[in-house]
Formats: C-alpha cells, structure tokens, sequence
C-alpha cells in the first residue's frame, strides 16, 4: 500500500518511474508533470516493489480524463469541515481507502467552540493576573511559560470542542506509523525499512469540523487524510490523529516537528517497542517532564509479536515500573492516569482494546481541558521558587518601632527633649532666682545662645555619623522586610527602601530644626507669678532692714539692731530658699515639656521615614501578598 507524505509530493513529483507506471496504468501519453498539485497521492520508490504487486494508482490526469473517474469524485462530495475530500477509488489505488483533503473551496461548518469549566477558568484568571502583577518585579523568561500556556488556553478554546486531537510519537522503528494505519484502517502513514520513514507530521480525522485544528498544528491540506466510513466509523468519531515524525530522529527538522506539535495537541499516544522502552532519551526528555499530563497519555508497547511466551508481560510490568519512577501516575484500577498497553500493529493484536479505549477517551471531551489543566500545573511549578516561601513575611510592629527608634537617634530626638528641659528649667531659675545671682548668671549668659535654641549642627563628623545611622537604619529594616521572600521580590523590597532613603539624612536635618526644641522662652506655669511676688518681697525686706540699720548708723532713727536685722536675715535667707522651693516645683512641668519636645521629634523623624521608606517598602510586601494570593488560585489552594 502506498503512502502519501511531505516527501512524495516535494521530492518524487517529476521522477521518470512516476511517468512509466502512469502509461502502464492504461494512459500511454500521461507523463508526471513538474508541479503537480499538493493533493495528488504519489508512489514511493522505496517501496515500488511492493507497489507494483498492490497495483498502481492513476495520475490526476487519468482521473480528468477517464469518465467514472468523474463522476465518482463528483458523488463523493465535500467533507463538512471546510475541506473538500476525494475518495480514491479501491480498485485503482491498490486498496489505499482514505480521503486526499483540500481547503481550497468547501465552506466550513460551524462548530461549538471549547467551553472550559468554572475552577479551571478561575485558574487561568488567576494566572492571567498573577502574569500581569509581576511583569515588573520578574524578568520575561520566567514569566515565558505562563505566557504560553495562557496563549495556548485562549487559541484552543476558540477552536472546536467536539474534537480531540491526538499525537502518535514514538522512537525510530518503534512501529508508530504501522500504529496510525492500523488505527485509520488504511494505509495512510508510509511505513517501511527506510529511516526515518516519516518526515512531516500526517493527520487523520474522523469527523467534520477540525479543519481549524489541523491549521493550527501547521500541517498543510496535502498532509490532510480522512480515512472512508466504516461499520465502527462512529467509535472515533471527533478523534484527529496526527501521526509525527521520530523524536529521535537525526534530521533536527523532525525533532522541532515533534516538539512543537507535543506542546499543541490534546493527548499523546507513545509507541515504544521492546528493544527502546527504556531509552534514556525518552524518558528524560519526554515523558518524565510529561509526568503531570499522566490523563491524557497512552504509552503503547508495540511488537509484542517479536516476544515469545511471557516476555510480552515481563517488559510491560518492567515498562510500568519505568514510568512509575518517572513520576506518571497509571490509569489502573480505576484511578485516573496514564493507560498502558500491550499491542502488535503488524498482526493487529490488541488494536482493538486501543480503539476501544481511545473511542472512550474522546468520547468524553474532556481531553482538552486537562491538556490546558496539566500546563497550568507545570507552568505554577515553574513559577513556586518565585512565589512561594514557607515562613511568615513582612514588617512587625517591633520592625517598626526599631526603625523609627534609629531614625529619632539619628535626628537627635532624646538630645533635643533633654535640651528643652535644661531650658525650661533655667528660665524657672531666672524668673524665680534672687536679683543677685539672676544679675550673675546674667553677666555668666552674655555670650551664649538665646534661650530654648539648639546649636546647629555644623561639624562634619556629626553629620557623617548621623547619616551612617540612616543608613544603618534603612539597610537593617529592609533586610527585615525581605526576609523569606523569594528573591526577585526580597530584590524589589530592598530597592524600594534604597530609593526611599535618598535623600532622608537631610529631610531628617530640616525637620530637626523645624520641629525640635521650639524658639523663645518655654512657657510659664500659673504658680511663677507669686514665686516672682514672694522673691521680691525678699528683695524688699532685705532693703528695709539695710536702710534701716542705715537710718540708725546715720543717727536719724534710734537705736534698735533686732528689727532690721531680723528683716535683712529674712530676705537674705528667703530669697534662695524660694529659688530652691521653685527649682524642685519646676522638676516635673521641665520634665514633662522636654518629654513632649523629644515626642515631636521621633514624630517627625518616623512620619518621614514612613513615608520615604516604609510606605515604599509595605507596598511592595502588598503586591507580593496579592500575587501569591493569585498564586494559590493558580495551584488550586483556593478553589
């Protein structure tokens, strides 16, 4: 039987053999034209021995010219998936019964696209937005996978749903397309002792409506089969079978065939044999990486007719183990997973039970869905080591305050309220001091700052060390936020808090003077008036007494030292002893009113750094919290 493939149409088209088996088939001047159309069936020379005992297939032109041609292919019709079909005649294509699809003229039918159902279309959602939060935060090539399986997931739900498509792949002489004609019942795939035999991918479908499908794969019309109707026809209807070139096959073109159309279609179909199954290659660049697609793959041992005896069953228990450690779980007993058979595509053996399964399986149409499920799946592993981590994130309220605690020393806070109790306490001396020692310390306060003024900071070596303990601050608390992230989010925390520290030394400096210890004379409590009355009725009887004592000296009054004496002592004692009474009331009011000049200050200090640090750095933490939010809908924790 004669297959049609990329190579029959590109390369065997104007072969001088074509032209001789096109005159020995009853039309002497038919010759093989140079361009011939891309859906005329060619003959293989490989295979002309064979061939020639099946007989040999008319050219087009035979079919133009020969009457009963015409009006077979006029009875046939179009296929009702925008591909027109041309039956070739059993008696003069040596048995070969498929349909040759064109899409040159037919109108498509409509079908219902791909509807999925409510948790897998929130995962996608999820993903979406998850892919949307981090395009800032992640480079692109971590976020490629999951771009392409939301592009795949919007492509494949536009496309039919009635269909599934499934590929054939397997190793170099594994029996693969022996498989795929088995299964279409005709002769479709080249099979054959040449390597490799198939060079492009071949597609076969049962029923109307994939012609979208196909499109999508890349396959070309000429590549197009339908296999004619059958008895059982109905048992595959809605199955699109690919039949895909070797994966290990030494044309790297067959190998990027295999790859790109792995990644498109619905459900797998790998052919292994016994002399392959537990090649490396397969495994490790296939089926392992594969394991989470387990529901929709069959792993099909083939040539079991090659096994004598119980080998057959000896390598399928040693094929399952292998697949086993490779991580895919296995459809036995019930439970969902892989499905695992034992077949020979040469004598037919356990065809049948394939058929029947793969009749089921797309029967259900829920290939599709899982397909799109199981990507989001590998694609929500690939992305864990920039999501997920297990331990509590964030900033504490102990952060926090250790933050704005380093801030306010850095700014001078606890200096500064001391400051203003030195001050409120040596306006209290002078107002309530005696007029000697407030003349003293008047002389002794000439040449110093005005009262409640702190001395501005102008030495370089204060500010250096103010600005390391920005720093120091900034770093410490970023390092504290970052903790557990994964690391391009631990990253995008410890910029932000960098960014938010330019320029914080001197924003802290300005605020430093604005709200420090305030200008001028603290104010008075209610009680220094009569601390003031009560000092300079001292003042007053130490006069008194003076002028008395004076009067006495001078002969203008008469003699008596007790009276003046005892008001010049009075004066003298009770002047300091109402400063001291005075000092110990001003304790507590001086206390209290640096307390609240150091209170504004960390104030300041922390509203700026909260605003140029930990606002930045919070956000950053929120989006993070938001996409691992998304994340878990993602991996299904929220469904």
């Amino acid at each position: 039987m004669t297959a049609v493939t990329d190579q029959d149409h590109t390369e065997r088209a104007d072969q001088p053999g074509d032209a001789d088996k096109a005159r020995s088939a009853g039309n002497p001047s038919a010759k093989a034209p140079e361009n011939a159309p891309n859906n005329v069936p060619a003959h293989d020379s490989a295979n002309g021995s064979a061939n020639s005992s099946e007989g040999e297939r008319p050219s087009r032109t035979n079919s133009r010219m020969d009457p009963a041609a015409d009006s077979r292919t006029d009875s046939t019709g179009a296929w009702d998936d925008g591909l027109i079909a041309r039956r070739v005649d059993e008696s003069t294509t040596g048995g070969n019964q498929y349909a040759v699809m064109d899409s040159r003229t037919a109108v498509p039918p409509t079908v219902s696209p791909l509807v999925y159902d409510g948790p897998l279309r929130s995962r996608l959602e999820a993903l979406r937005e998850l892919v949307g939060l981090s395009r800032t935060r992640l480079d692109s090539r971590t976020l490629a996978e999951a771009g392409r399986v939301l592009d795949e997931a919007s492509a494949r739900r536009r496309l039919s749903g009635q269909h599934t498509v499934v590929a054939i792949a397997g190793a170099t002489g594994s029996g693969k397309s022996q498989l795929f004609n088995a299964l279409a019942g005709v002769a479709i795939s080249e099979t054959g002792v040449r390597r490799p035999t198939t060079a492009a991918p071949i597609a076969c479908s049962w029923s109307d409506g994939a012609a979208s499908l196909i499109e999508r794969l890349g396959i070309p019309p000429r590549l197009r089969r339908r296999p004619l109707p059958t008895g059982d026809g109905d048992q595959l209807h809605g199955l699109v079978l690919i039949d895909l070139p070797d994966h290990d096959s030494a044309a790297v073109q067959h190998r990027e065939h295999v790859d790109r159309i792995l990644a498109l279609v619905d459900a797998v179909i790998w052919v292994v044999d016994p002399e392959k199954y537990a090649d490396a290659v397969l495994h490790e660049r296939y089926l392992r990486p594969m394991a989470a697609h387990a529901e929709v793959m069959f792993v099909v041992l083939n040539q079991i007719d090659r096994l004598p005896g119980e080998a057959a069953e000896q390598v399928l228990d040693d094929l399952r183990r292998l697949l086993d450690e490779d991580g895919i779980a296995l459809g036995e007993y019930g439970e969902p997973g892989t499905t695992v058979l034992a077949l020979s595509g040469l004598t037919g053996d356990g065809v049948g039970e394939l058929r029947e399964a793969l009749g089921q399986f797309v029967a259900e149409r829920t290939a599709p869905a899982r397909r799109i499920s199981a990507d989001v799946d590998i694609a929500a592993a690939r992305l864990w080591p920039v999501y997920a981590t297990q331990r509590r994130t964030g900033l504490s309220e102990q952060a926090r305050e250790e933050f704005a605690d380093r801030l306010a020393d850095a700014v001078g806070a606890t200096a500064a309220g001391e400051a203003a109790e030195r001050a409120w306490l040596r306006n209290a001396n002078r107002a309530c001091g005696t007029p000697w020692l407030r003349l003293w310390r008047w002389y002794q306060d000439r040449g110093e700052p005005t009262t409640g003024r702190l001395p501005s900071r102008t030495q370089a070596d204060e500010e250096a060390t103010a600005r390391q303990r920005v720093e120091q601050a900034v770093r410490t608390v970023a390092d504290r936020a970052s903790a557990g992230l994964p690391a391009p989010w631990a990253q995008a925390v410890r910029e932000a808090a960098v960014r938010g520290s330019q320029g914080l030394p001197e924003a802290l400096d300005e605020l430093s003077v604005r709200a420090g210890v305030p200008t001028g004379r603290p104010p008075r409590p209610g009680w220094w008036p009569m601390a003031v009355l009560s000092q300079a009725a001292m003042t007053i009887l130490q006069f008194l007494g003076g002028l008395w004592l004076l009067g006495q000296i001078v002969g203008v009054m008469s003699p008596n030292l007790g009276v003046p004496v005892l008001l010049m002592v009075i004066g003298i004692v009770g002047g300091p002893l109402i400063e001291w009474s005075c000092r110990m009331a001003a304790r507590g009011p001086a206390r209290r009113y640096g307390l609240e000049a150091e209170r504004r200050l960390r104030e300041a200090a922390a509203g700026c750094g909260r605003a140029r640090v930990l606002d930045p750095v919070a956000a950053e933490l929120l989006r993070y919290r938001e996409v691992r939010e998304q994340y878990g809908r993602v991996v299904g924790a929220g469904s």
